[in-house]
């Protein structure tokens, strides 16, 4: 199927959503070309692209297939598996509560159990979720240090880490193997909540999480000595590290913490930098 054929058939959708029926009809023929000449393709570490319609382009679709070929994965590893299920997180990227609880209701639908935290979390604690939680493996929705533009979705095997090879290529041939990602099956949110298909997690997990960092402080004795006057200046950049990072270091005993208030709220537009990059000096003029 060519670009042009592929764009139609998006167009054609019954139910497509009006924001990408919209974005379809307003592209010119390069944007056509650029957002369905391939499709978003799932690498080791997950798949990262532009928020928008299109095969090229990660929106609710993408994702769904995404899930879709994670589920099949989960399945053929038998009922542990699924019973163990998946944690899934999300940062403040436009879009990324849908696609975090979208994933979800695909998961739901094959019978699989997740846990999706209630609001915007870091991504190592997604990792630590993971494990705490003895799940299957992991999902988190974001694009790192990528532009506002962009999204991602990051799949992480039981031990927190990035899938294993074996399991990433699996999972990748079990995506590239669903030719109609407007078929893939959801549960009902609501329905799958009430029967815990589905399980909102939250401060629980903060607790947990904080206690394991608190437990591999380093050089704790040097902390108390000097960490109360030790000034730190902090930025989360506009994304998850406000929810957590000053906590953390209040319960290590740093007590003079500068947040940088322009950047400390979560705004998927990342609105005083062009890209939410802590290792580019730019992001920090």
């Amino acid at each position: 199927m060519n670009c042009i054929e592929s764009y139609q058939k998006w167009l054609n959708v019954p139910d497509l959503p009006a924001y990408l029926k919209d974005e379809l009809l307003s592209m010119d023929d390069k944007t056509k070309e650029d957002a369905f000449y391939t499709n978003l393709e799932f690498g080791t570490a997950g798949m990262r692209g532009y928020i928008g319609a299109g095969t090229n382009r990660i929106n609710i679709y993408v994702v769904r297939q995404a899930t879709e070929g994670l589920a099949k994965l989960v399945e053929s590893k038998g009922e542990t598996a699924k019973k163990a299920g998946v944690a899934i997180a999300y940062d403040s990227r436009h879009f990324s509560p849908e696609f975090a609880f979208e994933s979800a209701q695909v998961l739901a639908a094959h019978g699989i159990k997740s846990y999706v935290f209630e609001s915007l979390r870091p991504t190592p604690e997604l990792s630590f979720a993971v494990r705490h939680l003895g799940a299957f493996a992991g999902i988190m929705v974001t694009a790192s240090h990528n532009p506002a533009p962009f999204n991602g979705y990051k799949v992480y095997g039981s031990d927190g880490g990035q899938m294993l090879p074996a399991d990433a290529d699996a999972l990748t041939d079990y995506i590239r193997a669903i030719d109609n990602p407007f078929a893939v099956a959801l549960a009902d949110l609501e329905e799958a909540k009430s029967t815990g298909l589905i399980e909102v997690i939250g401060e629980t997990l903060d607790s947990a999480y904080l206690e394991e960092v608190k437990s591999v402080n380093i050089n704790q004795d040097l902390i108390d000595q000097y960490g109360r006057d030790m000034k730190i200046v902090y930025t989360p950049l506009h994304g998850t590290g406000e929810m957590l990072a000053r906590r953390a270091l209040a319960q290590a005993g740093f007590e003079s913490v500068q947040v940088v208030e322009a950047q400390a709220k979560p705004a998927p537009d990342f609105s005083t930098v062009a890209s939410p990059n802590p290792e580019s000096q730019a992001a920090f003029a």
